[in-house]
């Protein structure tokens, strides 16, 4: 028989019927029963593991519908984190550290994840500041969609001078004699901001390993166990994926991740999938790491990256026949695909298209989505629904509320994504974040947008009926996310046969004020019924260390997601001193007593 474990004492959201739940038994990887803990624990024997909750809130394990989580891994440890730092001043402060520390020939990456919004002082950092902090090591700050700021030491790496020639679709800012200032502009689109950024150097393949697996724990620390990636510039197939794979072989996984495989190459989109859908397998692997299908760049003149600091941008007369051709090899070799769509004037013409598509070679059931989709309508709504799509939406106006109400009004902004909307009319709606280089890979930033209705500044973007429950926005992020992958039969809810997958947190997720969902963190992980991160009282589960990273590495000194001081004081006011376990049961877990120096590792990363 299976090694079966039993949780007790909690408040468990099921996402099923019962909503709610005191305790479950896992065996085997998957939930085996869902009750009262009067009812599971006389089912325990003398092998059976069991695990005191003390009261804490358990939640299905979050699945982040748009994460490029493989292409993450590969950099997290080369990338300062600027998510959610609280002010400017210490955005400035780890800046300059950093700097001091980098050897040569690395570079400093800030690189997406951050606001000038969140900062106290509620502005960027200039080009002057940047070099003051920096004088003599490379630098590339990243912001959103728009903008990548380099120091002269980064400018003189790249190469770029007076004589140095605009990309095509970027701009290099200069000054009045013609010298590159360091502000690069994305102008209409953020291909000059990547291809600068993949001009650094790398982390060798070892590094890399370690990399990603220090990012899966980082993501694991906020509750995810799911992601589904949707690839990304300069995420070459099948070379960018083989640490991935490896991880994947040595079974050192500790998140499930279904790719979807973007293109790469300009005018020859349709070699690239005519390649991929007769060498590969769609659905090849297994649930811990599997092909997903196309996307969610499917050709770059339906590119219409959101820039909202920069009119919409007219999309080329060719993308019809060039997205056509596409589509149509995907329909035919029954591959889903995803399409990056954030203005509803493009939408129009990719719904075009798809209907074209649809009359020779029916969608249906192919699980096909939108992502983002900020200003869809309610007739493309509805045209998505009749073709048997869906609609993955990402808190980028979280980021970028402020911009989007400058250029096109407040009451424009209402119903940016309109995800009631979405709701109402019967659409397949997933939750995600669009990390790691427009928003912030943290979860409950996301939740806490979807249930505010607020950008990360505070900013009030939707009224009530645009806003979700907190139990709708949890189940976006979970049940919803599953249909993305065609993997609703076994992730998104804590019932009977789905994978044991899910978290337990730090609060309550049900309780806190709104404000305090952007703080919540995870202080037990579970996949497939295996812990992969503990903290707190759960310290005693807690998997091996990681291997460590290069000692200079950012994360080493910042960790990942900034954790503010509050949150601490949380983590030790809930559950950190208490004594929840039962002496007279089996196998029993005793919470810890403490947050630092006595066996939790919350802040390890």
């Amino acid at each position: 028989m299976a090694q079966k474990t039993i949780y007790f004492n909690g408040k468990i959201a099921t996402n099923s019927i019962p909503y709610f739940a005191e305790a479950m038994t896992v065996a085997d990887g998957k939930i085996v029963a869902i009750g009262a803990s009067s009812d599971l624990l006389p089912g325990r024997d003398s092998s059976t593991e069991v695990v005191d909750l003390g009261g804490h809130t358990v939640i299905p394990g979050l699945n982040d519908s748009h994460l490029h989580v493989i292409r993450g891994g590969l950099h997290y440890n080369l990338e300062l984190r600027w998510d959610g730092v609280p002010s400017h001043a210490d955005a400035m402060r780890m800046l300059k550290e950093q700097a001091a520390r980098t050897p040569a020939p690395q570079w400093v990456r800030v690189v997406g994840g951050w606001t000038e919004f969140q900062f106290a002082e509620r502005r960027m950092p200039t080009l002057a500041e940047i070099n003051e902090a920096a004088p003599d090591t490379p630098v590339f700050v990243l912001h959103l969609y728009d903008r990548a700021m380099l120091n002269a030491a980064a400018l003189r790496a790249v190469g770029y001078t007076k004589d140095t020639p605009d990309p095509l679709g970027g701009e290099i800012q200069r000054d009045k004699r013609g010298v590159p200032t360091g502000m690069l502009i994305a102008r209409p689109n953020a291909g000059i901001l990547y291809s600068t950024l993949a001009k650094g150097p790398l982390l060798s393949y070892e590094d890399q390993l370690i990399s990603t697996r220090h990012f899966m724990r980082e993501l694991n620390r906020l509750g995810i166990t799911s992601a589904i990636d949707a690839g990304g510039g300069f995420q070459n197939y099948p070379d960018d994926y083989t640490v991935v794979e490896e991880l994947h072989k040595r079974g050192q996984m500790t998140l499930r991740i279904a790719y979807n495989l973007f293109t790469q190459r300009p005018n020859h989109e349709i070699e690239d999938f005519s390649k991929w859908t007769s060498s590969a397998s769609l659905y090849q692997g297994d649930h811990t790491l599997r092909l997903n299908g196309a996307g969610e760049m499917l050709v770059f003149s339906a590119a219409d990256f959101e820039d909202f600091l920069e009119p919409r941008p007219d999309l080329d007369a060719v993308l019809e026949t060039k997205l056509e051709e596409v589509v149509r090899l995907l329909a035919e070799k029954r591959w889903p695909f995803r399409l990056h769509a954030t203005y509803n004037e493009s939408i129009e013409r990719f719904l075009n298209v798809f209907e074209k598509v649809n009359r020779d070679i029916p969608l249906s059931g192919l699980h096909w989505f939108f992502d983002h989709a900020e200003t869809i309508s309610d007739r493309n709504i509805e045209r998505t629904v009749a073709l048997g799509g869906g609609i993955a939406v990402q808190h980028r106006m979280a980021f970028q509320g402020e911009y989007f109400v400058h250029r096109y009004g407040a009451e424009a902004a209402k119903r940016t994504p309109p995800i009631r909307r979405m709701l109402q009319m019967g659409a397949n709606v997933g939750a995600g974040t669009d990390a790691t280089r427009v928003a912030s890979f943290n979860p409950y930033v996301s939740l806490y947008w979807l249930v505010s209705g607020r950008t990360v500044g505070g900013l009030r973007l939707y009224d009530d009926a645009n806003r979700m429950t907190r139990e709708e926005a949890l189940h976006l992020y979970t049940h919803g996310s599953s249909w993305f992958s065609t993997e609703e039969d076994v992730k998104g809810s804590l019932a009977p046969g789905q994978l044991a997958d899910f978290a337990v947190l730090s609060s309550d997720y049900f309780a806190v004020a709104e404000e305090e969902i952007k703080g919540l963190q995870s202080v037990l992980t579970v996949v497939g019924g295996e812990v992969v991160y503990a903290a707190q009282g759960f310290s005693d589960l807690a998997p091996p260390p990681l291997p460590a990273a290069l000692d200079w590495a950012p994360t080493v000194h910042y960790g990942g997601y900034h954790t503010p001081a509050s949150a601490v004081a949380a983590l030790l006011h809930h559950g950190c001193s208490g004594h929840h376990a039962s002496a007279s049961l089996p196998k029993s877990v005793r919470l810890g007593e403490s947050l630092w120096g006595l066996g939790c590792d919350c802040f390890a990363f």
